[in-house]
């Protein structure tokens, strides 16, 4: 079984540089030309099913996937952003000017603190975690998981716990892929392709 995890394509915060969070932005018409390319990109990666998160970036960018595949496309709680509080809408330049203190304990101990009216990183694991056991529960075989940037990376930390890896910092673009198989017999997870973007390409 494969599970392709996908950053949901670009918006206009993307571009602004701003801390989207768990406010719903939509795509913007670069984001959904990538939403296009990435179903032309799974053509070769059949699914039997799409789960996204229930913001709409991540749900149209997911919808493109299903219709081109003629599957179902389910939104599941958990797959959200992670929630950045008052932070939401402002650019690392403005949290650091207005929130200097509260964004240095937060870079410190990131597990155990939240950004203001935020999410710990701890609780965003656990959510994940859920999210995951129920697709994994639902999928049917190989499927599409559509969520977003830091979200697909705390998804990659649950599936990989067993299986450590270097300490590194993953970062994956819009529109990317990064598929995991997973051997149902030994429940072992394995990272086979990281942030894979070349359908986007022109």
């Amino acid at each position: 079984m494969k599970l392709y995890l996908i950053r949901h394509g670009q918006t206009d915060w993307n571009v602004a540089g701003k801390i989207q969070g768990s406010t719903d932005i939509p795509l913007n018409d670069t984001g959904r030309r990538q939403a296009a390319c990435l179903a032309k990109g799974m053509e070769s990666r059949p699914v039997k099913k799409v789960f996204t998160s229930t913001l709409s970036r991540a749900y149209e960018t997911g919808l493109a996937i299903g219709e081109s595949q003629n599957v179902p496309v389910e939104k599941i709680e958990g797959l959200e952003e992670v929630g950045y509080g008052v932070w939401e809408g402002m650019t690392m330049d403005e949290i650091r000017e207005k929130y200097p203190r509260e964004l240095e304990l937060w870079y410190n101990s990131p597990v155990d603190v939240a950004p203001p009216q935020g999410e710990k990183q701890s609780q965003v694991y656990e959510r994940c975690g859920r999210a995951l056991e129920t697709i994994l529960a639902q999928a049917g075989g190989d499927a599409a998981v559509v969520s977003h940037g830091a979200t697909v990376v705390f998804l990659l930390e649950y599936l990989l716990r067993d299986n450590p890896r270097d300490e590194e910092d993953i970062i994956v673009g819009n529109a990317s892929i990064s598929t995991i198989d997973y051997d149902p017999e030994k429940k072992r997870f394995t990272l086979t392709q990281m942030n894979d973007r070349t359908h986007l390409e022109e």
